[in-house]
């Protein structure tokens, strides 16, 4: 390893770091509230090496490292904002939350350290086996992650994650073994040379493939029909590791197609049926996402059912991107769009939802009753994530459903784009149900003690921070779609 490779690797590097950090500092202290702050600022760290390696500008000519199989490209870079952008609201989030593990803070703090480095690596590995090897860093500490509670909900979860996770890699590891057994080479530019100077594109085993692999990675953005972990994971685990799911390994799984599937199968033959796969599994996940969520009493289920409808929203920037004959990169670009923006939101009710429910681990909706009243921040701020989700101006969900839409227009899929308008309204009755409980529902008083007596802390900044980027960034969308662009003008 040169120099060059520290240097490109640093962001995943401290990252690792700071995990064995956090593990030794736990053994050695009983004041355990100095492991959230030391692992804040070494993520901050991590977002400042980031940084540089995006300013630098030798890093656009000689970005790849560690004998090609990653690259610290703008597309890598992006991707590495968000997950450590998540990383470090989610540690903010479990400042207080955390002390129901005061004997495993160490765990709990480390083992998010090593999934966030897996999800890094992934986003910019160039290479089939270093991205199977980032994926199982992604997956495994997550499992722990789903488990810590110890009750009865939250071990079947983790068994769940875990046997449906390994299920998953193993399918996604075979659809990387047909491309690399028909081209010779794990290295994604050589596969997609082979592929597009030979007759391979027409051969069946590499459709296979790249069944298996849509497959595999459907399962990581809990697209259906692969959702099936979503609910019980989503309801089980601790609510910052929920947050930090529903965000973080959404993006990395989009990481990963989008790794794949860009450079290497978009603008040939193949990539019609490819394109066709993926228009209906979004729609099939929209509408199965949006029905089951409509019936759901428990918000972090609803929630969960709701990630399934966005991974389907999501999915049709992949489905436009596969068309050819049209601008991939509006498809592509707007899928990070919608990405970065979709951090925001979610995480900004992952964090009112922790305020409001955590302490008594209630977590029915009925529990957001006349919360405008009680906290009027909380409140405007849950409407803002709500609204978003719609779709609704002048939030960033809006900007982003426009750009997806848009670029299926474009593409010539107009009926998955009016499908996704349609659902986006089915989706409305939901999200404003919890709004109209926040603003007219009647008062519980289990509800008004717990809510009053959490403090102003960090936690409850970074929720202002989240709901006002929620909406600053619906007016003001430019700097994140420039960014976005660059990011996928890297990797074509």
């Amino acid at each position: 390893m040169t120099f060059n490779d520290i240097y490109l690797l640093s962001p995943e590097i401290t990252v690792v770091l700071l995990a064995a950090i956090v593990i030794v500092v736990d053994l050695f202290t009983t004041n355990k509230k100095i492991i959230p702050i030391i692992t804040s600022l070494g993520i901050i760290l991590a977002i400042l090496l980031t940084v540089t390696l995006h300013v630098d500008p030798d890093t656009t000519t000689s970005s790849k490292g560690f004998f090609n199989t990653f690259s610290a490209d703008m597309f890598g870079l992006f991707f590495k904002y968000i997950i450590l952008g998540t990383v470090l609201v989610v540690v903010l989030y479990s400042y207080e939350y955390a002390e129901k593990f005061n004997n495993h803070q160490g765990e709990y703090y480390s083992l998010i350290l090593f999934s966030a480095s897996g999800m890094m690596l992934l986003a910019s590995a160039t290479e089939l086996i270093t991205l199977y090897v980032a994926l199982e860093l992604t997956s495994l500490p997550s499992a722990g992650l789903v488990a810590l509670k110890r009750s009865r909900n939250a071990a079947e979860a983790g068994i769940k994650f875990l046997l449906l996770s390994a299920i998953s890699s193993a399918v996604l590891l075979y659809g990387m073994v047909l491309l690399y057994g028909f081209t010779g080479s794990t290295y994604l530019n050589e596969i997609a040379a082979q592929i597009s100077r030979s007759d391979l594109i027409s051969n069946p085993a590499i459709l296979l493939g790249i069944i298996l692999i849509t497959a595999g990675f459907g399962f990581k953005i809990s697209a259906a029909p692969f959702q099936m972990w979503a609910p019980d994971v989503y309801e089980g685990a601790p609510t910052p590791i929920t947050a930090f799911l529903s965000v973080a390994s959404k993006a990395a799984g989009f990481a990963l197609a989008i790794r794949i599937f860009y450079p290497v199968f978009i603008g040939t033959e193949i990539s019609i049926e490819w394109g066709q796969i993926i228009a209906i599994l979004s729609a099939i996940s929209m509408s199965l996402g949006n029905l089951i969520a409509i019936k759901q009493k428990n918000i972090k289920r609803l929630l969960a059912y709701s990630t399934v409808a966005q991974a389907g929203y999501i999915m049709v920037g992949l489905a436009a991107m596969s068309v050819p004959g049209t601008e991939y990169d509006s498809g592509a670009s707007g899928i990070l769009f919608y990405l970065a923006g979709y951090a925001m939101t979610n995480l900004t009710a992952f964090g009112i939802i922790i305020f409001v429910c955590s302490k008594t681990e209630n977590y029915s909706i009925s529990k957001f009753s006349n919360l405008l009243k009680i906290s009027p921040v909380l409140a405007i701020s849950m409407t803002l994530a709500m609204i978003s989700l719609i779709g609704i101006p002048p939030t960033v969900g809006f900007i982003g459903k426009v750009y997806l839409f848009s670029a299926a227009m474009d593409s010539g899929l107009a009926w998955l784009a009016i499908f996704g308008v349609i659902n986006s309204v089915v989706s409305a009755y939901y999200y404003l149900n919890i709004v109209k409980i926040m603003f007219m529902g009647s008062p519980e008083e289990e509800t008004d003690k717990e809510v009053e007596s959490i403090p102003h802390t960090i936690g409850y900044t970074a929720v202002i921070l989240s709901a006002a980027a929620t909406f600053a960034f619906g007016l003001f969308p430019s700097p994140i779609i420039d960014i976005a662009n660059k990011a996928i003008q890297s990797i074509i």
